[in-house]
């Protein structure tokens, strides 16, 4: 099956989740993401502002923010097919762009280096236990992750994950995958083989 069918039928699938069933599920992915070490030693994360059916991230902002930590929001170029993160002190610094993303207001907020975010929540739709994935078709992220040396760990729904995912040359994989039964250790499972 193509990368395409894949992603339309998993997008089906995550679309037919009912609303407390998202949010249940949701909530349980970000306790366990809470309790891993990257998560806790990380000073400043990387995440998009997600849309239902993705797992829920605003969440994961708000704690962050709680907990004293630094949060990056990826202001989009269509153009480029490139990313700026940018940092967010309040949901006030945000506005909504094309498709109904979610984004940095550039006046209001300041880019921040790559090198600088410690750990990067990567989106997707379907996934391998090694980590590979298949976004949402835009290839921001395989842009952006060529030289990020940070963290790499993808918040999904259990039944977005195990699956056969194509590997493209270009394609860089996530190092943890957490989704509400488990923590996939992609990176152990890909230097097992």
């Amino acid at each position: 099956m193509s990368k395409l069918s894949k992603r339309k039928m998993m997008i089906t699938i995550m679309r037919d989740m009912n609303h407390s069933e998202h949010a249940r599920k949701s909530a349980a992915i970000l306790e366990r993401l809470y309790t891993c070490e990257e998560y806790v030693s990380a000073r400043t994360i990387g995440v998009t502002i997600s849309r239902f059916p993705e797992v829920d991230t605003l969440p994961l902002i708000e704690s962050a923010w709680e907990s004293g930590k630094q949060v990056a929001v990826p202001k989009c170029n269509p153009d480029t097919r490139e990313m700026d993160f940018r940092l967010i002190t309040s949901l006030d610094d945000l506005e909504t762009v094309y498709m109904d993303l979610k984004e940095p207001i550039v006046g209001r907020t300041d880019s921040i280096d790559k090198g600088q975010i410690d750990l990067q929540i990567i989106p997707g739709v379907v996934f391998s236990d090694e980590g590979f994935r298949i976004g949402f078709g835009g290839g921001y992220y395989d842009r952006y992750l060529s030289d990020y040396c940070g963290n790499r760990v993808s918040l999904a729904f259990n039944h977005q994950t195990s699956q056969d995912v194509p590997i493209e040359e270009h394609d860089i994989p996530v190092n943890m995958i957490i989704t509400e039964n488990k923590v996939i250790q992609c990176l152990k499972i890909r230097d097992a083989k």
